[in-house]
C-alpha cells in the first residue's frame, strides 16, 4: 500500500469544504419520503446525527495525541466536518417534518452514556486506541450505513447530501488506515506491553462498557431498517482487509482486537451478545436525569444552514 502524504491529503480537506447553504433545502423530492418509512427512517437519522457527533468528539481527542502538526490539523479538520455531517443529517431530518423549529432529537440512552464517558475520558486516551476504533465506526458507517440510506430514500437532496458526507468519509478512511499502520511500527513485545497496559485501564474498562451496548443496539436497529447483515459483512471485511493490508498494520495489537470485535458484532449468533445484551437491556434502566444536561460541545448541533 502506497504511504499517504499527509500533507497533500491536507490540502485536498481543505480544497473540498462544503456549506450547508450550499443546498437547496427547499428543492422537490421531500415528499418521496413513504409513510411506512417515516417512522424508523426518524429514529435512523436521530441515531446517525448522534454518531456524527461522537465521531466529531473522537476526533477532537486524537487531535491532542497527534505526532506532529499536520495530522493535528487534519484531526481538526474532520472534527469540523463531523460537526457539519451531523447538522446537515438534522437539516434533512428538518426538510422531511421529523423536527419541530429549532428541536434537536435526544440521543438514546446508550449513545448518551458513550457521549458522557467521552466528555469525561476521551481526552486522556491514548492515540493507538482512539485510532483503531474510529476506523471501524466510520467503515461501518461510510461501507453500510450510508450506502443504506441512499438505496431506500429516493429524495435527491438526500442524495446530494451523503454524495458530499461520502466524499469527506473516504478523505477521513484513507488517514484512517495511514495511521493504524503507524501505530504497528515498533518491536512486536512492546507494542503488546504497551496494550495491555491501556487495556488495564479503569478508564477504557469504562468505555467498553458504554461502547459495547451502543454498538448491539444500533446493529439490531440497523438490521430492523431492513440493512441485511452481509452488508455489515462487508464493511467489517473492509476494515479487515485495509487495516491489515500491511505487516506494520497487522502488528498494531489495537487493530486485531478491534478486527476480532467486528466479527462478533455482525455476528449475531456469537456468544459475545448474551452478555452485551444484558447491558443494552440493563441501561433502558437507567434514568436520563442521573447525566444531566448534555456536554456543551454538543451545542453546535443545528440543521439551519448559517452554521457550519
Amino acid at each position: 500500500m502506497p504511504q499517504l502524504d499527509l500533507v497533500k491529503t491536507l490540502r485536498r480537506i481543505k480544497e473540498n469544504q462544503w456549506a450547508l447553504a450550499d443546498i437547496d433545502w427547499d428543492a422537490p423530492g421531500a415528499d418521496q419520503i413513504t409513510p411506512e418509512q417515516w417512522p424508523k427512517l426518524k429514529a435512523f437519522m436521530a441515531d446517525l446525527t448522534w454518531i456524527e457527533h461522537v465521531g466529531a468528539r473522537g476526533f477532537a481527542a486524537m487531535a491532542k495525541k497527534a505526532p506532529n502538526d499536520t495530522l493535528r490539523e487534519i484531526y481538526q479538520w474532520f472534527h469540523a466536518e463531523e460537526q457539519r455531517h451531523a447538522n446537515a443529517e438534522l437539516a434533512l431530518m428538518q426538510r422531511w417534518g421529523m423536527l419541530e423549529d429549532g428541536e434537536v432529537p435526544e440521543p438514546n440512552i446508550n449513545l448518551r452514556i458513550t457521549i458522557e464517558w467521552l466528555d469525561k475520558f476521551s481526552d486522556d486516551m491514548p492515540l493507538n486506541v482512539l485510532g483503531s476504533v474510529i476506523p471501524m465506526l466510520e467503515v461501518a458507517l461510510d461501507g453500510a450505513l450510508c450506502k443504506f440510506l441512499l438505496e431506500e430514500v429516493k429524495d435527491p437532496i438526500c442524495h446530494e447530501v451523503f454524495k458530499k458526507i461520502n466524499a469527506d468519509e473516504a478523505r477521513h478512511l484513507g488517514v484512517d488506515f495511514h495511521v493504524l499502520e503507524m501505530l504497528g511500527h515498533g518491536k512486536q513485545y512492546q507494542l503488546i506491553l504497551e496494550a495491555l497496559g491501556t487495556a488495564l485501564n479503569p478508564k477504557l474498562i469504562l468505555g467498553v462498557l458504554a461502547y459495547f451496548p451502543l454498538l448491539n443496539r444500533m446493529r439490531d436497529n440497523i438490521i430492523g431498517m431492513g440493512l441485511k447483515e452481509e452488508r455489515l459483512y462487508e464493511a467489517m471485511n473492509k476494515f479487515e482487509t485495509y487495516g491489515g493490508a500491511t505487516p506494520e498494520g497487522r502488528r498494531n495489537p489495537w487493530y486485531q482486537v478491534m478486527r476480532q470485535h467486528g466479527k462478533w458484532v455482525v455476528n449475531r449468533k456469537s456468544l459475545y451478545h448474551k452478555p452485551v445484551d444484558l447491558l443494552v437491556k440493563a441501561s433502558d434502566y437507567i434514568p436520563a436525569k442521573v447525566f444531566g444536561p448534555v456536554p456543551t460541545w454538543v451545542n453546535k448541533i443545528t440543521w439551519r444552514p448559517v452554521a457550519n
